[in-house]
């Protein structure tokens, strides 16, 4: 953790608060607009200290967290966590979804699928990677 920097770069922030894999993909999401510092769209550039809140979309999931601390490496799940605090209301709603979707019935298929059939099943299938 670099305790003496006080900012960090919102990408390199997320990547090693471990909600993105790699830093480009932290920063094309930042692009696409589904993450805000403090309530107003962001850039990838865009220093973040402790005590901003940042609002993530990674469809469909979303998450509202506070910047406890910043670490310009990225370390284990236990280190990333300790990076930031999820409001209970975020959580809340977070694991409401988890259990509707888990309740939603896997798509059944017969013969041969269609075109949008197997979108629908890597659809589903992303889904449940990401639980």
């Amino acid at each position: 953790m670099s305790a003496g920097a006080g900012t960090l770069r919102l990408d390199k922030f997320l990547w090693a608060a471990r909600f993105f894999k790699t830093r480009s993909l932290a920063a094309e999401a930042i692009e696409a607009g589904r993450v805000s510092v403090n309530g107003e769209r962001a850039k990838a550039s865009k220093t973040v200290k402790p005590g901003d809140a940042l609002s993530i979309r990674r469809p469909p999931w979303e998450h509202h967290v506070t910047v406890r601390a910043l670490a310009d490496k990225r370390g284990s799940a236990s280190v990333a966590q300790a990076l930031y605090e999820e409001t209970a209301e975020s959580r809340a709603k977070r694991e409401a979804l988890a259990a509707e979707l888990k309740s939603m019935p896997p798509p059944v298929f017969k013969g041969r699928p269609t075109k949008k059939d197997r979108r629908t099943l890597e659809r589903f299938n992303r889904r449940q990677d990401e639980d």
